[in-house]
């Protein structure tokens, strides 16, 4: 059938993709089985851990109302840890630590105070753990310490072993038990810029004394300290331009296979893992370059890298035991996935997906990887899909409308994983590219500085570069272009919408519109990020006016719509309430979604789906497309 792009009746719908939809993370295999975590948006959001033997049939082991979160840094990770069947977990809703033992309720170990907990590791020796404490008492920023916590119950909330640093993270125990591992660094840095590796003798009675550092600095990001099975320390370090691995014997760090490659990953959250031993004698990894993931084994005696063949193209949250190997991983033509492989005969079961949507394949868009020319004659990176349905074609002549996604962080990263909100619009005739702007991960620690001091500038060139780049290859509608992004991609959008004139309509989820209120409210972990993307504050208070789309406004020429939570931490909803205003006040189209209970992110079902079909009826107005089918309409000012 013939239909004009946009207009297209797309099996792929909001209802569908919230109700089969959850998000995995945190994937453990130990002696006693398989752990993850699993985010139901159905379910208000709520994480569940979920356990199941290597042969049998999942199951929740902590049952609602917890929910298995922590706020450390505010994007938490490292919620939970698993030990001979006793499960040790932080419950969001009040931060404290529990403990379940099998056939038991869940009982709070840590007293109900303002202290949160992340990135446990069991010291059996002791029956105690070692972990991150957040400790919000007090007046002014939090304070980050190493504590230990009794396994029986911590009236004190933790002892303090280890202080002085701004931020902690990756607390690791010796197999023997004898020698503690953790990351530190201090404000301005974030981890990704400059980590320091310490070790420290853990003594018969518990004490930690004879701390060294032996590895990092201010611009030397250490990721994962891990113990190998006999006891040497095995870090990964990005000091040649790339994250590689290395390993620590007799005071000298060696590394093993020096690569172009990442196999490391900026710490947004806690408990990543990109490596794990199989055995002293095999390494089992995860490497990337230029956005795809691969898993390998590397012999850490000869540095020798054995490839090992998987479907996935996107990799992550790897755990090893014995023959074992679980990870997450997706594809093109997969969605992110919990996968057990079977490292002795290379038998691969897919556990989970992170959902169980089945459409046939011709309604889904492949990406194609594409590097496109951008500013100073450098190159940047993107994933592009063009529009994709079976059932229909547009009429002759007509070129699609492009969405441009921009990712958050602004240190992160996009991937080619099978994504329903993408295919969402391109099953609709909308072509989508996904953009990983310089200042993304995946491409070595060069391609990830060149966003310091430049946000707002070079994320935005690259951005626009993109969309022109496809203008001029003749596959999208120049006319009919739009950006879209969340946190700190809303960012890039507003200040692609405000400073530029590429494009004609965007939204922006929760994205940061005032640097300066940004710099003065954030919470502590990103409370001086941006003295690297943009300048120290308030010395540079000019230039954080000059890059705030909210003191450009009179720039800004097209329509926006913003979505925002109203629980945000991260970026209060004053940013784009105060945008909604301005834009308002200026006479050009604007439309405003709030959302009671949402973060920084949305986690329940029916704000998803009334942020997707908001953002479809907005660009249908914008761009003049009927929908095929009916939706909510979005109360637009101005219009």
């Amino acid at each position: 059938m013939v239909a004009p792009y946009g207009s297209w009746k797309s099996p792929i719908t909001s209802d569908l993709i919230v109700a089969e939809t959850i998000s995995l993370s945190g994937s453990q295999i130990s002696e006693d089985g398989l752990y993850w975590l699993e985010m139901r948006p159905q379910d208000g959001g709520r994480i569940a851990l979920v356990h199941s033997p290597v042969d049998g049939t999942p199951k929740d082991l902590i049952a609602s109302p917890f929910n298995v979160r922590t706020r450390v840094h505010e994007y938490g990770g490292g919620a939970y840890v698993a030990s001979q069947g006793t499960i040790y977990f932080s419950n969001y809703q009040d931060q404290r630590l529990y403990q379940q033992v099998p056939g038991s309720d869940a009982q709070a170990i840590t007293p109900d105070k303002a202290l949160r907990y992340a990135d446990a590791v069991v010291d059996p020796t002791h029956n105690r753990l070692f972990c991150i404490r957040e400790d919000h008492r007090g007046e002014g920023e939090a304070i980050n310490t190493i504590v230990t916590v009794d396994c029986t119950g911590d009236e004190k909330g933790g002892t303090v072993i280890v202080s002085g640093h701004d931020f902690y993270a990756s607390p690791r125990l010796s197999p023997d038990g004898t020698q503690l591992a953790w990351l530190a660094w201090n404000h301005p840095n974030m981890p990704w810029d400059g980590t320091e590796l310490w070790v420290a003798t853990v003594q018969a009675d518990g004490s930690v004394s004879e701390a060294e550092q032996i590895a990092g600095g201010l611009e030397e990001s250490i990721f994962q300290p891990t113990w190998s099975p006999d006891g040497i320390l095995t870090f990964v370090s990005d000091r040649s331009g790339w994250w590689n691995l290395y390993r620590w014997q007799d005071g000298i760090s060696n590394a093993l296979c020096p690569m172009a490659a990442e196999f490391g990953r900026p710490q947004w959250t806690f408990g990543m893992s990109t490596y794990v031993y199989e055995s002293a004698e095999r390494i089992i990894c995860i490497y990337g370059e230029k956005g795809v993931s691969q898993l390998a084994a590397i012999d850490p005696v000869t540095g020798v890298l054995t490839d090992i063949a998987t479907p996935y193209t996107s990799l992550g949250s790897l755990s090893v035991h014995n023959d074992y190997a679980l990870f997450i991983g997706g594809s093109p033509s997969t969605p992110s996935s919990l996968v057990l492989l079977n490292l002795a005969s290379g038998e691969q079961r897919v556990l989970r997906r992170a959902n169980k949507i089945h459409i046939e394949p011709s309604y889904l868009s492949a990406p194609e990887a594409i590097e496109f020319p951008t500013a100073e004659g450098l190159t940047a990176h993107a994933f592009y899909y063009p529009p994709c349905n079976q059932d229909f074609a547009a009429p002759s002549g007509e070129k699609p409308p492009l969405l441009l996604l921009s990712h958050g962080g602004p240190t992160g990263a996009t991937s080619a994983t099978l994504s329903m909100k993408i295919q969402y619009w391109t099953s609709r005739g909308i072509a989508v590219i996904d953009v990983n702007y310089g200042g993304s991960t995946g491409y070595g620690r060069e391609f990830r500085e060149r966003l310091n001091g430049r946000w707002g500038i070079v994320d935005v060139d690259d951005c626009v570069n993109a969309a022109r780049y496809l203008v001029d290859q003749g596959q999208v509608d120049g006319k009919r272009l739009a950006i879209a992004g969340g946190s700190a991609g809303g960012y890039t959008t507003l200040c692609a919408l405000t400073f530029q004139d590429t494009f004609a309509a965007g939204a922006s989820h929760f994205g940061v519109a005032d640097l300066e209120i940004l710099a003065q409210h954030t919470h502590k972990f990103e409370s001086r990020y941006l003295d690297s993307l943009i300048g120290p504050y308030p010395e540079r208070r000019d230039i954080y006016l000059e890059r705030s789309p909210i003191h450009s406004v009179d720039q800004l020429s097209c329509p926006l719509i913003l979505f925002q939570g109203l629980e945000d931490k991260i970026v209060p909803p004053e940013q784009a309430e105060s945008m909604f205003e301005a834009v308002k006040g200026k006479g050009l189209p604007v439309a405003y979604l709030p959302f009671e209970g949402e973060q920084h992110g949305f986690r329940q079902a029916q704000n998803i789906k009334r942020s997707l079909d908001a953002e479809l009826y907005f660009y249908s107005t914008v761009f003049g497309f009927e929908l095929a089918d009916s939706v909510e309409p979005v109360e637009i000012e101005n219009q």
